[in-house]
């Protein structure tokens, strides 16, 4: 995977969330938990979208269609698991700051 390996702390993000409910976890830790996972999510979709359409103009561009895609991610379990606010936002600040500290070179550009 071009953004987050399996093995990457999003990927281990995601499963523990996948596999966990929120309300077990402190405030605080859940939104932590919320953006690792989003982050690796949103790498998945980030790659089929590059299959299907192919490679963005820029890193820039790149960054804001992760961002878009773990935004939605995000978006849903807030709804599905039941998250207030602020833990949605601290955690969509938190998936764009994963994507931010990802270089340019890594991916291609």
């Amino acid at each position: 995977m071009g953004w987050f390996s399996d093995d990457s702390p999003q990927s281990g993000s995601y499963d523990q969330w996948q596999n966990s409910n929120p309300r077990e976890h402190e405030a605080s830790f859940a939104h932590e938990l919320i953006a690792g996972a989003a982050s690796y999510e949103a790498a998945k979709a980030y790659e089929d979208h590059v299959a299907r359409n192919g490679q963005p103009p820029s890193h820039e561009k790149a960054k804001e269609i992760l961002a878009g895609f773990a935004g939605a991610f995000i978006d849903r379990e807030v709804e599905t698991k039941g998250l207030d606010f602020i833990d949605r936002e601290k955690a969509k600040r938190q998936a764009r700051e994963h994507f931010d500290s990802v270089p340019g070179n890594q991916v291609g550009y």
